[in-house]
C-alpha cells in the first residue's frame, strides 16, 4: 500500500481510469451469466476488495470509518450504488462508447446540481457546453431504434447522475471519507443483484470475470482514483478520467469487434469536445493552470 500512496497523483488517476476502461470489454465477454448476475458477483468481488483495502488503512478503527462517515457516507454510498446497477445495465444493453460518452457528461451535471443546490453560477461556456451535450447525447439515443439498446442509453445516465451527486455530497462535507461509501454501494448492488437473480451460480469462467470486473477493474479503479485525487488537482483529475471514455470503445473494438454506429460516434465526439469546453471554463474560472 506504501508504495501506491508515493506514486503521483496524476499517474494514479490515469491507472484508475485505464482500470475502469475494462468495464465495457468485461461485461461483454460474459458467455451466459445474466445482467444480474453479473452486478452480484461484480459488486460482491468489489465489496470484498474494498473492505481489504479499508482493513488495511484504517486496521482497528475500520469499522469506527463506517461511523464518522455517518449519514452523508451512507446516503452517497446508496446513490453510488443505482450507478453501478445503471452502469451493468448499460454495457449489457447498448454499445461500450455510448455507455462511456454518455459517462462523460458527469461534469456538466456536477455544473447544473451545483447551480442549484449550491448556488453556483452556470458561465456562458458551461450553458454552450451544456447545449452541445444535449445535442451529442440526441444524437445518439435518437439512432437508438431498438428498445433494448435505448434503454441501455438512458440507464447509462445513472453513473454520471450518481457521481455529479457523490461529489455536491462531499463538497457539502469535504471532511468525510468516501471509501466507505463504496463499500455501503458494493453491497446494495449485490444485494439488488441477489434479489433479481433466479440463480446465482454461473460458469467458472464468468465468475472468474467477475472477479476480474470486482477486484481489478472497478475496485482498483476506485482505490486509485480516491488516492490520487487527494494531490492532483481537480480539473486535471477530469481531464485524465476522459481516458476511461476514450479507452472503453478501443478495448471493446479490438477484443470483440464492437463497433459503435456512426451516429455514435458523432455524438460521442460532440459531447467530449462539450466536457473538454467546460473543462476550459474551470480553468478561467480559478484563473490558474491545471499543471500548477
Amino acid at each position: 500500500m506504501n508504495i501506491i500512496t508515493k506514486l503521483p497523483g496524476p499517474l494514479l488517476i490515469f491507472f484508475g481510469a485505464l482500470s475502469l476502461s475494462f468495464g465495457g470489454l468485461i461485461v461483454k465477454s460474459f458467455e451466459g451469466a445474466t445482467l444480474w448476475q453479473i452486478l452480484f458477483w461484480r459488486s460482491l468481488f468489489f465489496s470484498l476488495t474494498i473492505l481489504a483495502f479499508l482493513t488495511i488503512s484504517y486496521k482497528r478503527k475500520t469499522l469506527r470509518s463506517f461511523y464518522v462517515s455517518g449519514l452523508p457516507g451512507f446516503f452517497g454510498g446508496i446513490i453510488l450504488s443505482f450507478g453501478f446497477c445503471g452502469y451493468v445495465f448499460a454495457m449489457y444493453n447498448t454499445t461500450v462508447a455510448n455507455t462511456n460518452f454518455i459517462i462523460s457528461l458527469q461534469i456538466l451535471f456536477l455544473a447544473v446540481f451545483g447551480y442549484f443546490f449550491l448556488k453556483e453560477k452556470i458561465t456562458a461556456i458551461t450553458l454552450a457546453s451544456i447545449i452541445l451535450a444535449i445535442t451529442g447525447v440526441l444524437l445518439m439515443v435518437g439512432n437508438s431504434l431498438s428498445p433494448g439498446e435505448l434503454t441501455g442509453n438512458l440507464a447509462a445516465f445513472t453513473m454520471p447522475i450518481t457521481f455529479a451527486i457523490l461529489i455536491i455530497i462531499v463538497r457539502k462535507y469535504p471532511t468525510v471519507d468516501m471509501v466507505p461509501a463504496q463499500f455501503v454501494a458494493g453491497v446494495s448492488s449485490c444485494v439488488i443483484g441477489f434479489l433479481l437473480s433466479t440463480k446465482l451460480m454461473i460458469s467458472p469462467n464468468d465468475i472468474f470475470l467477475g472477479f476480474l470486473a470486482g477486484f481489478f477493474q472497478v475496485g482498483f479503479g476506485f482505490i486509485f482514483i480516491t488516492i490520487g485525487a487527494r494531490t492532483t488537482p481537480s480539473a486535471m483529475v477530469g481531464i485524465i478520467m476522459l481516458s476511461e471514455s476514450i479507452l472503453g470503445p478501443v478495448w471493446a473494438f479490438l477484443f470483440v469487434s464492437e463497433t459503435p454506429s456512426m451516429f455514435g460516434l458523432i455524438g460521442g465526439a460532440i459531447i467530449l469536445f462539450a466536457v473538454l469546453l467546460q473543462f476550459y471554463s474551470l480553468l478561467i474560472k480559478n484563473k490558474k493552470s491545471i499543471f500548477h
